[in-house]
């Protein structure tokens, strides 16, 4: 998994983004990864970001100024 990373990461950050992002959902993937309890602090936090509407959640902090 993680040298396709170090492959992508001489292109752009989209291209690193993705393939970061293909090796996370391979790994959460992985019965044994799959069968361990989730941590309730996690899962809550989570929860409570996914339930802030869409504006607020990819916004960013540093866009607001322009």
């Amino acid at each position: 998994m993680g040298q396709s990373i170090q492959a992508w990461n001489a292109g752009s950050g989209e291209r690193l983004w993705l393939s970061m992002l293909i090796d996370a959902m391979e790994q959460a993937s992985r019965p044994e990864l799959r069968s361990s309890p989730c941590d309730g602090v996690a899962l809550a936090r989570f929860r409570a970001q996914l339930a802030l509407p869409a504006s607020v959640r990819f916004t960013s902090p540093f866009s607001l100024r322009n």
